[in-house]
């Protein structure tokens, strides 16, 4: 296939500082002698996979390093941003927006009392999600409550001042591998542009955190693992991104921490699918820079969760939300690279293209149902790819009654009161503007929550199931519980709960307003099939309820 042309010139860029990530097979220090012989300067390194992050004005930068002897490999990590007004909020397609719905914003009081007994918290008649898989006060948490389990969080942050995380957060060993960039993240919230590692810009870690491990401490809601410890190791960027340094980094970070869990519920930027090879695509473009970024992407990342793995650590994504067979041999994608914004161009790729890190094979990839058990129209899907099924909203359940596109049908969790003002979930003093989202107070403490939808959602209820088995299942080990990945994985699928494909053998969602391309052919058995896998994740079996 004929490579496409550049799309944009080097003139452009040789007056801009750009970032690299560069990988090597030897010593850090001849690797960093051979980028400042080719016009580079190191900023951090991640010596246990080989990769510097480096940046350099100048523009012949790659063909240099790429001709140094000590140098395997070496692309951008993230191209100069394109700011455009109104560009959308990275996870947008996570929302219920104002126009499918309507409804009163809900505040909601405490009664005063306080104390961590396991009970049932205020918000609990919202989480239908926790009754589906019995992660509940008299369910799963009459068991286990995931004490001295460790959950990473890689995200966009956790905000630690969030009345149903902060006494859940471990504040010592959290980490922001991210900077911000102005063009995309907006402006700087600190001199540095290095967020803390205690605050969410963004909202979608802190929303991903209630899920894992909300406490239970009569506030509130609870998550699937309330006593579980939260360790923010983040590599988003306030605008959603996730780039390959920063990726890696919090993945080897959390390999380091020997963490007992990990939830990714994001893919890794630019690229959707990562293919290595020109002979991969089908249909489309792709530059030679372009592949070499796909490779790297592929590589480093394949070989940051292998990292992780052999470390101890359960590693838990999303499948993703673009509604297509991942099985299939073929993959559409309208959308990369998606940064730059405005470059993207459409193409047609072989299933040998990964998301990346929901298709490593160590990763746990989840698919997203609704709360009537059915797989939601968005979630991609496909046998021997996805692994089980947990809930992750689907506005457009219940099609035909007052249920149809109500927030209830979304996964309600904690979320940043100033998010949510940006977002315009909240009003200039911290209140719902509408049914999406929820405040909670008990006398002067209050927390807000919203609803979202998707496999982001999805994600931390099998990551919070799998933090239960940890500490029902393991040993004790420094303090805490260990078990090993491959352990967790098999209680985690052999306790899902079962679900035939439709009759006719394809889901159909036209009656829920979704075009054919929407449908969803089901493929397998009852066991395990190509929409639930191993069946919807169930926290009460998987810890002997």
């Amino acid at each position: 296939m004929v490579a496409a042309s550049a799309t944009a010139t080097r003139a452009a860029e040789d007056s801009v500082s750009a970032e690299y990530v560069v990988s090597f097979s030897g010593s850090p220090e001849a690797a960093a002698a051979a980028i400042q012989a080719a016009g580079g300067s190191v900023v951090d390194v991640t010596e246990q996979v080989g990769l510097a992050l480096v940046v350099s004005a100048d523009g012949a930068f790659l063909d240099s390093v790429r001709a140094q002897d000590e140098i395997s490999g070496a692309a951008r990590n993230h191209s100069v941003g394109i700011a455009r007004p109104g560009m959308p909020h990275r996870f947008a397609e996570e929302r219920l927006f104002r126009t499918e719905t309507d409804g009163a914003a809900r505040t909601a009081q405490g009664n005063g009392s306080s104390g961590a007994t396991i009970a049932a918290e205020p918000l609990a008649d919202l989480q239908w999600d926790m009754e589906m898989i019995g992660a509940t006060a008299d369910g799963a948490h009459q068991e286990a409550t995931g004490e001295g389990v460790d959950v990473g969080i890689i995200d966009s942050g956790i905000d630690a001042e969030h009345p149903d995380l902060a006494p859940n957060f471990d504040a010592e060993r959290s980490r922001n591998f991210t900077t911000d960039i102005p063009a995309i993240d907006g402006p700087c919230e600190v001199e540095s542009c290095v967020d803390p590692a205690d605050v969410d810009d963004n909202g979608h870690g802190t929303h991903v955190a209630g899920t894992v491990a909300a406490a239970s401490n009569d506030f509130g809601i609870a998550g699937v693992a309330p006593e579980a410890t939260l360790v923010n190791v983040r590599a988003g960027q306030d605008s959603g991104y996730f780039f390959l340094y920063e990726t890696v980094r919090a993945l080897v970070y959390a390999g380091d921490l020997r963490l007992d869990v990990v939830n990714m519920s994001f893919f890794t930027d630019p690229w959707r699918f990562n293919c290595t090879s020109r002979d991969e695509y089908v249909d489309g473009t792709v530059t030679d820079e372009e592949l070499t970024q796909q490779r790297l992407v592929h590589d480093l990342v394949l070989g940051a969760v292998s990292y992780a793995h052999d470390r101890g650590v359960t590693l838990v994504g999303a499948a993703g939300n673009e509604h297509q067979d991942l099985a299939a041999a073929t993959r559409v994608d309208g959308t990369s690279p998606n940064y730059p914004v405005g470059i993207a161009r459409p193409r047609t790729v072989q299933n040998t293209c990964l998301n990346l890190p929901s298709e490593a094979p160590e990763v746990i990839s989840v698919s997203a149902v609704g709360p009537s058990g059915t797989k939601a129209d968005y979630s991609n899907y496909g046998l021997g790819d996805v692994e089980v099924s947990a809930p992750g909203g689907w506005a457009r359940d219940f099609v035909g009654t007052p249920e149809f596109q109500t927030p209830a049908n979304l996964v309600l969790s904690s979320y940043p009161v100033q998010a949510a003002i940006d977002a315009g979930l909240a009003d200039p003093n911290g209140d719902p503007v509408d049914a999406r989202s929820v405040k909670f107070c008990d006398g002067d403490v209050c927390g807000f929550y919203t609803y979202l939808q998707g496999t982001s959602m999805a994600s931390p209820h099998a990551a919070g199931v799998a933090a239960l088995i940890v500490e029902a299942d393991g040993e004790e080990s420094d303090g805490g519980r260990a078990l090993a990945p491959e352990d967790v994985a098999g209680v985690l699928l052999g306790s899902a709960v079962d679900h035939a494909c439709p009759a006719g053998g394809v889901e159909v969602y036209t009656d829920e307003g979704r075009t054919p391309d929407f449908d969803a052919p089901c493929e397998g058995t009852t066991d395990v099939n190509g929409l639930y896998g191993e069946g919807i994740v169930s926290a009460s079996a998987a810890v002997g309820d």
